[in-house]
């Protein structure tokens, strides 16, 4: 059983990492990060509120379903009260 402070420990780093390796120390543009649980489109929606971009990811699965979004992407380009980025996983771009 995973205790849920490490589990939270463990995303809020992730997030961290991640953004720094993207924007950097010396980068002016302003990131929120915020480690939630729950329904991650609803949990998208409401941080989006008073936005002006919402960033989200969308891992395909080979074949024709490249073409489609995700179910939480697709909930977020709907009902997202800002513009939505989905930002595809290129794994040939590592």
């Amino acid at each position: 059983m995973i205790d849920p402070a490490d589990f939270e420990k463990t995303a809020d780093k992730t997030v961290t990492e991640a953004i720094h390796a993207v924007a950097g120390s010396g980068s002016n543009v302003q990131v929120s990060a915020q480690v939630r649980e729950g329904d991650a489109a609803q949990i998208l929606i409401a941080a989006a509120a008073g936005a002006d971009l919402l960033v989200v990811g969308s891992r395909g699965h080979g074949g024709f379903t490249e073409a489609l979004l995700g179910s939480v992407s697709q909930h977020c380009v709907h009902h997202a009260p800002c513009p939505v980025v989905i930002v595809r996983d290129n794994p040939g771009l590592g």
